[in-house]
C-alpha cells in the first residue's frame, strides 16, 4: 500500500489506475479529483505527504508522525501511562486553503461556501469558511493525544460561529468523570485566539491500554 499525498487516504498500487508522474517519481491516487488536485501544486503535495501513514512495522505510540501537517499539542495529565479526571489535552492549529482543499477532496464535501470565494462574498459570512466537521475534527485528534488508545463512543457539538481560512483554533479536551474501568467523559471545545468559543460540547470516549509490544519497546 502507498499514501495518495493529495487526501492522505492508502492506495493498492496494484489495483490503482490514477497516477501522475512528478520528479521522476510515480504517485498514485484514489480518484482523479486528488489528481487534479495535486497536479495544480505537485511540489507543494510532494513535500507534506505524511509516510508514516504507510508504516507498517507497530509503533511506540498512537500517534504516528504528520509530517508538515501542523498544530502544537500541550498535554496536562497526572500520569504517563494513563488517564484521570482533570486531565486535558489542548490543540492549536491554523486551518489553511490547503487543508480545506484537501477535507474537501477527502470527504466529496464541495461546498461552495468552502471553495468559491465569489459564492461565499455572497453570503451572511462575506468570505469562505472551513468546514464545521473539519474545526470539529480538531477535537478527536487531540483526544488522541491522551495515554492509551481513545476509542470515541459519542460526541454532542454545538457550532457558535464560523472560522475563516487561515484562522488560528485551540480543540481543548478535558475529562470530567470517570464512567466505569474505561469509559469517561469529556468536555470538548474549540475557540479561536479571541477566545470566542465557536463549538463546544462533550465526548463518550473508551480509552485501552496501549497493546503490551508497544509499550515494551
Amino acid at each position: 500500500m502507498v499514501t495518495d499525498p493529495a487526501c492522505g487516504m492508502e492506495v493498492d498500487p496494484l489495483a490503482a489506475s490514477v497516477t501522475a508522474e512528478y520528479d521522476s517519481q510515480l504517485y498514485y491516487f484514489c480518484s482523479d479529483g486528488c489528481r487534479e488536485q495535486f497536479e495544480k501544486s505537485p511540489q507543494r503535495f510532494a513535500e507534506s505527504a505524511i509516510p508514516a501513514i504507510g508504516q507498517r512495522d507497530g509503533v511506540r505510540s498512537p500517534r504516528l508522525s504528520s509530517g508538515s501537517a501542523g498544530g502544537s499539542f500541550e498535554l496536562h495529565v497526572h500520569h504517563d501511562d494513563h488517564v484521570d479526571v482533570g486531565d486535558e489535552v489542548v490543540l492549536t492549529k491554523t486551518i489553511s486553503e490547503d487543508d480545506v482543499n484537501r477535507f474537501a477532496v477527502a470527504t466529496s464535501d464541495t461546498n461552495a461556501l468552502h471553495l468559491n470565494e465569489v459564492f461565499a462574498s455572497r453570503t451572511r459570512f462575506e468570505n469562505r469558511i472551513v468546514h464545521g466537521t473539519l474545526v470539529a475534527g480538531l477535537i478527536s485528534a487531540a483526544l488522541a493525544s491522551l495515554p492509551g488508545i481513545t476509542i470515541y463512543l459519542s460526541q454532542s457539538l454545538e457550532f457558535h460561529g464560523p472560522v475563516f481560512i487561515g484562522e488560528s483554533v485551540t480543540a481543548s479536551c478535558q475529562i470530567d468523570e470517570r464512567v466505569d474501568e474505561r469509559r469517561y467523559r469529556l468536555t470538548t471545545r474549540v475557540a479561536k485566539e479571541t477566545g470566542e468559543t465557536v463549538i463546544d460540547g462533550s465526548a463518550t470516549v473508551l480509552i485501552d491500554e496501549l497493546p503490551l509490544s508497544t509499550r515494551d519497546e
